[in-house]
């Protein structure tokens, strides 16, 4: 199987991995749902879906703990072109492949169980159906938002994000939709009808929706529903279908 990851490096699986380590969160969760748990052998310290692995944790996804990692001898090592750090790749490919993840869209998740299914040899077909469930069921709507990530400064989440993308499944048009990542503007000079504030990765608090008076303020609330891609898009989804 010849499968080539998101910074265009060729991969060629002769056999699905026996001995992979996540530097993903949110694919540690998905290689699980996906039924391809038994391989994992290392997580990092933010791996909590599923709960209480009894696995070796090897650091942050910024800060793992590269000696750790060589010990286990993985066959493969997944990270993630934004949450992980190239030097860190660049040191792990030094004794391990490291294949790259970054899905921008809801479509690039379903891509995303296509592509792991390919690799660890393993049928997506009911992690696609039930993405594709929540989607077809979404009730029709239409409104503003914006959803923050920071707050000093204020931070939010851009047109091009993943973020984005799950929003406007929900009928959402993102008023910062012109800007690139992640853009530096003042709470008061975000005119959008609903304002999102997730938990993480800045822990926003009641007292921060109250102060916000020009817009429905959702939150706040679990930020993995919207900032982890994968089978936990299947709840991000599925969190919006049941706002009211």
């Amino acid at each position: 199987m010849r499968i080539v990851d998101v910074r265009g490096r060729t991969f060629d699986f002769y056999q699905p991995p026996r001995r992979v380590v996540s530097l993903v969160p949110s694919l540690t969760e998905t290689l699980f749902d996906l039924g391809a748990g038994e391989s994992v052998i290392g997580i990092t310290d933010f791996c909590i879906f599923p709960e209480n692995l009894p696995l070796p944790r090897l650091g942050g996804t910024k800060n793992p703990r590269i000696a750790a990692i060589r010990e286990l001898r993985p066959d493969l090592v997944y990270m993630n072109l934004e949450e992980n750090l190239a030097k860190h790749a660049a040191e792990i490919e030094e004794f391990a492949p490291v294949f790259v993840t970054e899905p921008k869209s809801v479509d690039d998740v379903e891509q995303l169980f296509v592509v792991l299914g390919a690799i660890h040899d393993l049928d997506p077909s009911e992690l696609r159906l039930a993405l594709n469930r929540e989607r077809d069921a979404m009730p029709k709507r239409d409104f503003t938002f914006a959803c923050a990530i920071w707050k000093k400064p204020w931070m939010w989440c851009g047109g091009d994000t993943y973020v984005s993308s799950l929003v406007e499944c929900a009928g959402g048009t993102n008023v910062l939709r012109d800007q690139k990542r992640y853009p530096a503007i003042d709470v008061a000079d975000v005119n959008a009808g609903v304002i999102f504030l997730p938990d993480e990765p800045y822990l926003f608090t009641a007292e921060d929706a109250a102060s916000i008076q020009h817009a429905r303020v959702v939150g706040p609330f679990p930020g993995h529903l919207f900032t982890w891609h994968g089978s936990r898009t299947i709840l991000g989804l599925r969190f919006l279908r049941n706002l009211h």
